[in-house]
Parts: C-alpha cells; structure tokens; sequence
C-alpha cells in the first residue's frame, strides 16, 4: 500500500508541475502540449510514474518501461524530463537530474536490445 501511495504522490507531482508551470510559462505552453499529445501518450501512466521515480528520485525502473521508454524515443525523454527538471523548486539539481536521465536511457537502450 505504501508503494502505491507513493505513486499516487509521484503522479500528483508531475500533474501539478505540468498543471502550475505552463499557464506561468505561457511560451512553452506549446511544448507543454507537444509533450503531451506526442510523448505522454506512447507510454503508460505507470511506466511515465516510474521514469520520473527514477530520475527524479530514487526509483527502480522496470524491464517492460525500459522497452516503453524507448519506443516513447530521446528526444521525448530528454524534452519531458528537461521540462520538469528546469522548474523553480527542482532547478537547483537539474545536473543530477540529467545526469541520472541520462544514465536511465543508457540502461534502457541495453536492456531494450538484449531483448
């Protein structure tokens, strides 16, 4: 039950930031949409959950969401996570951030290809 609230609080999260930031922002208001319409819908709402528990905490990454992540394609990754990690109260760690994105895709794209 735990496990699952904490989703639930991830979800949240990610919801809000996309939710308070883009109204503020109203120039990547369109790449807010982009994100939404042509990236967010290639992947699950828990692989997407689980991707931002990896990155932006200290999350495990599935098997199954590695092969997702990687059909969802780079340039959608490092849009959505750049996107998230570029907001006020997360900017201070964007390096680690990235850094970690970075290293998620490496992983995947390995995993993606011994399957």
């Amino acid at each position: 039950m735990s496990k699952f609230n904490s989703q639930i609080s991830t979800l949240f999260i990610v919801v809000a930031l996309v939710c308070a930031f883009v109204p503020v922002f109203s120039v990547e208001e369109a790449e807010a949409n982009l994100l939404w319409n042509t990236c967010l819908v290639k992947i699950t709402p828990k692989c997407a959950l689980d991707i931002v528990a990896a990155v932006f905490e200290n999350g495990n990454m599935p098997d199954p969401c590695c092969n997702d992540l990687v059909k969802e394609g780079k340039v959608c990754h490092d849009t959505l996570i750049k996107y998230i990690a570029n907001k006020p109260m997360l900017i201070a760690h964007e390096t680690e951030y990235l850094k970690k994105s970075d290293d998620l895709w490496k992983h995947c794209v390995s995993i993606s290809k011994s399957a």
